[in-house]
């Protein structure tokens, strides 16, 4: 967890407070009365109630289309990301809407889901998620190594799958031809690859779609709950 934006800005008034503060812990060390390990814990339970207190947000709104809620999302993620250096709230996002994407409409089991700042190849994994012969990948930014991977597991006999944000759809679909394989990889745009489920789990009943996205968020946030340390990467329903 990065304070980068919150932590990182400093006043005269804040390293007079950091001083004096540091000075009452070393005088609670001289007598023995102090333990920093739950000094340390205390405060990092606070900056995890402050990141709690800041989720994303979705407004279902029936004069919006299901992609237009999801491309809400994601926009928000891409703005907080912007405004804290270090931290890649786009892609957690768009990584764990893909699980519970999945996990709502196969069923909770069928995937394994791991933090988004796990590498592939940390865990011998042929993609973020791996279903029976087809492997899916999950990028805000496709570049040559993903395409790389997808014709790796194409050498494997799996079926890659690669889920991006639509203004890079065209991207990956270059890179998959100057690699000759863009006949064989399936590249998804996330707003609708999320969005059309939407619509299943609604049964395409105007009455069921804001239960589908509230569906979808629990599952999203569950997942974020279990791999993730960073709260303010869940999703609030406003």
């Amino acid at each position: 967890m990065v304070l980068a934006k919150e932590g990182g800005r400093t006043s005269r008034g804040s390293i007079e407070n950091m001083r004096n503060y540091v000075a009452f812990l070393n005088g609670l060390r001289a007598e023995g009365a102090v333990d920093l390990e739950a000094v340390e814990k205390f405060w990092i339970s606070l900056v995890r109630d402050f990141f709690a207190a800041r989720p994303l947000t979705i407004k279902p709104d029936s004069a919006r289309s299901l992609r237009a809620v999801v491309a809400d999302v994601l926009t928000q993620a891409a703005e907080r990301q912007a405004d804290t250096a270090g931290m890649q709230y786009e892609g957690a996002v768009l990584q764990h809407l893909v699980g519970a994407k999945l996990d709502c409409a196969l069923g909770k089991g069928k995937v394994d889901h791991h933090s988004s700042s796990t590498a592939d190849a940390q865990l011998g994994r042929p993609g973020d998620f791996h279903l029976e012969d087809v492997t899916i990948h999950v990028t805000t930014a496709p570049g040559e190594a993903v395409i790389e991977r997808c014709a790796t597991n194409l050498d494997s006999g799996l079926r890659p799958i690669l889920i991006t944000l639509p203004k890079q759809v065209v991207v990956a679909q270059g890179l998959a031809e100057n690699k000759r394989v863009a006949h064989r990889i399936d590249i998804f745009d996330v707003e609708q690859f999320v969005a059309l489920n939407l619509y299943e789990l609604a049964d395409f009943a105007a009455a069921e779609r804001r239960t589908a996205v509230g569906t979808l968020v629990k599952r999203y946030n569950e997942i974020v709950e279990d791999v993730e340390t960073d709260p303010s990467l869940k999703i609030a329903i406003q």
